[in-house]
């Protein structure tokens, strides 16, 4: 599985066994959590590398040099694996936003470090970026679209969250509405994640912060 720190390491680079095929001395066969994230590293990886092409289970299986039937021996389908990546984007993230509100006394602070947690995990998994914005979701149904949807209207939730803290610290000047500046930050993010989807080369998330403080008022 892709790091929130790190990208996923090559799984091609030593592909695993057909689990179909007997066990040998020298080498053990995947536990079934192993085989789930080898495949699940494999599919960000191809998310990453194959911007243009839509990935296929077919691709996916000749990646890891197992069957489709194999493939489907750990996912009833590859929306149910697509729904595993955002899984483990959404438990990154909120580890990161449940941190950052421990740890930060500054509601101004917390929501911008927030927005730039997202941009910044983005850039360093470009595949799962592209989950995200919803490139790599075209023509599979509709439900993870939504999915990825409720998850960034989450991430709004709390970075409001923090702004009402900003106004009730005395962080933010008078007239401040913080729900209508959690909506510029994400929208600002969602512009950030796009960008990125489009040219993983073109954004550049440390030099956000100062462009979403003045989103706040603060730049």
């Amino acid at each position: 599985m892709p790091d929130s720190a790190d990208s996923a390491a090559d799984p091609a680079a030593d592909p695993p066994a057909d689990p179909d095929a007997p066990a040998v001395a020298t080498r053990r066969r995947a536990a079934p959590g192993q085989r789930r994230e080898q495949i699940l590293q494999c599919l960000a990886q191809m998310l990453e590398q194959q911007r243009a092409e839509r990935v296929t289970t077919a691709a996916l299986a000749a990646r890891l040099q197992v069957s489709e039937a194999a493939l489907y021996r750990h996912f009833a389908s590859k929306a149910q694996m697509f729904e595993a990546l955002i899984d483990f984007i959404e438990s990154s993230l909120f580890g990161l936003v449940a941190q950052i509100e421990a740890q930060q006394p500054s509601g101004l602070a917390q929501a911008v470090r927030m927005v730039h947690a997202l941009l910044a995990f983005a850039e360093r998994n470009p595949g799962l970026c592209r989950l995200l914005t919803g490139d790599a979701l075209v023509g599979e149904p509709a439900r993870l679209g939504e999915r990825v949807q409720r998850l960034l209207a989450r991430l709004e939730a709390s970075v409001r969250q923090s702004l009402k803290l900003a106004l009730q610290q005395g962080g933010v000047g008078p007239g401040f509405e913080p729900a209508e500046r959690a909506r510029w930050l994400l929208t600002y993010a969602r512009g950030g994640l796009a960008l990125h989807g489009r040219d993983a080369g073109s954004a550049r998330p440390a030099n956000d912060q100062a462009a979403l403080l003045a989103l706040l008022g603060g730049g």
